[in-house]
């Protein structure tokens, strides 16, 4: 499955970059995300409640950042499993382009899922990871103009 999407932000590249890396930040954009550790340099390990149609699931799973040309682009790579509801993994490649003193986020995933997920049909299932996507992204653009995502205080 392959979402694309894009996400105009107010900020200049230097400021979002520094959000994406910052775990506050993520975790309070990330949609039911119960926890959010930063466990290495460029990785991250989580847990995130989800329903997805009649499926409802706690997933563990782990992030890892790479080919960082900051404050551009970068690839996030992740796996996750939510036991008997099934597995979910797969790769974006978020890329950032100042455009009038703010940025153009664009994003590129292609996700693979298992278990009783892949058996929800691609239809709901797509749409459900679009409204992710939209979540995740208004919530992320909102703590950018509330100023929680300052470069001085990313980790």
């Amino acid at each position: 499955m392959e979402l694309i999407g894009t996400h105009e932000l107010d900020l200049p590249p230097e400021v979002v970059w520094a959000a994406l890396f910052n775990p506050a930040v993520l975790k309070g954009a990330i949609p039911g995300c119960e926890e959010l550790v930063q466990t290495g340099e460029n990785s991250f390990a989580a847990t995130v409640k989800l329903k997805i149609g009649p499926v409802s699931a706690r997933f563990k799973g782990d992030v890892e950042l790479s080919d960082m040309v900051p404050p551009q682009s970068c690839v996030l790579s992740g796996k996750g499993s939510g036991g008997i509801a099934g597995f979910a993994k797969g790769a974006t490649k978020v890329e950032l382009v100042p455009k009038d003193g703010g940025t153009v986020l664009t994003y590129t995933a292609d996700a693979a899922l298992g278990g009783k997920l892949a058996s929800l049909g691609s239809r709901m299932i797509q749409s459900t990871a679009n409204k992710l996507a939209n979540e995740f992204f208004t919530s992320f653009s909102q703590a950018l103009n509330e100023g929680a995502a300052a470069p001085d205080q990313a980790t």
